[in-house]
């Protein structure tokens, strides 16, 4: 099978689509024909040598924590699924490809209507976004600050705490405000001068924020959220252990999963897509997401 694999730690440039063997699903998993599959800042970081805690992976290594397809085989112990299911599911690597193989409890049922693009590229920001406001208890009544709030993760985050029934301001170039406008956001510029445009805008104060940006976000946070447990990141680790913030981690699981596509099918969650691009084209698509400046996702289509 074709996969888009890292033969050694570098810049986009590194990243190689080569032919892999087939993987063979083992007792409990399943194989997957992938249809799509996004890419993720995750992705850029471990291209470029990164490891997340308890990760061990030698080169060449296959990205991708994200896809959707179509159930190819069934490996022994598996009557949940059968050949021929559309399903959407996670795994930590190996889903740039055309073939992968996961744990049976690992996958949701792809909704009829769902375009193939939105299903692969759901899960990994649709979860992170979950899992952070859930741990930093983001409620009805909040004033929440999301930094890089037209992003992936950022978009999905906005519109849970909408739903929550939070006040949301996020951070965004001014070419996507009207989009953060459009997904019940108060958006306001990032860079220099942020801590003031936001008490600006919230001069009732802010009660916690979540940082998918990096680039600074966590040292504005601190200053305008008194607790800082109530402020985290998913990219900025070490700033947030010099300042005594939330690094935000929790496992993914198919039930949180489940609840976002249930909010996807009543037309509670808008996916946005930024870019569609066939596996050859990976490079450029770590490209696109390395600018920080993507709105919604980039996908793979394999």
């Amino acid at each position: 099978m074709k996969a888009v694999t890292v033969p050694t730690s570098g810049g986009p440039e590194v990243l190689r689509v080569t032919q892999v063997a087939d993987p063979e699903p083992a007792a409990g998993e399943v194989r997957v024909r992938v249809y799509t599959a996004a890419v993720q800042p995750v992705d850029l970081a471990i291209r470029e040598g990164f490891r997340p805690p308890g990760l061990v992976a030698e080169p060449p290594i296959v990205l991708g924590n994200e896809f959707a397809g179509v159930v190819d085989r069934l490996g022994p112990g598996v009557d949940a699924w059968r050949v021929g299911d559309e399903v959407l599911g996670f795994r930590m690597l190996g889903c740039q490809a055309e073939l992968v193989t996961v744990d049976a409890a690992q996958l949701v049922a792809k909704p009829a209507g769902m375009p193939w693009e939105q299903a692969g590229s759901l899960s990994a920001s649709g979860q992170t976004a979950h899992v952070a406001l859930d741990l930093l208890g983001v409620a009805a009544g909040d004033t929440v600050l999301v930094h890089g709030a037209s992003g992936g993760v950022g978009t999905v985050a906005v519109q849970l705490a909408r739903a929550l029934g939070a006040t949301v301001i996020g951070t965004a170039s001014e070419r996507n405000h009207d989009y953060l406008r459009e997904l019940g956001a108060i958006p306001v510029a990032y860079g220099e001068g942020l801590v003031e445009r936001v008490r600006a805008v919230a001069p009732q104060g802010v009660d916690a924020a979540f940082d998918a940006a990096g680039r600074g976000a966590l040292a504005a946070s601190v200053e305008l959220v008194a607790d800082r447990d109530r402020i985290g990141t998913v990219v900025d680790y070490p700033e947030a252990e010099r300042l005594g913030v939330r690094g935000l981690r929790a496992p993914r699981t198919a039930e949180r999963l489940t609840e976002l596509v249930r909010l996807w099918e009543t037309g509670g969650l808008r996916i946005e897509i930024a870019e569609t691009l066939p596996l050859e084209r990976a490079e450029q698509a770590h490209r696109l997401v390395g600018t920080g400046h993507v709105r919604g996702k980039v996908v793979l289509t394999a």
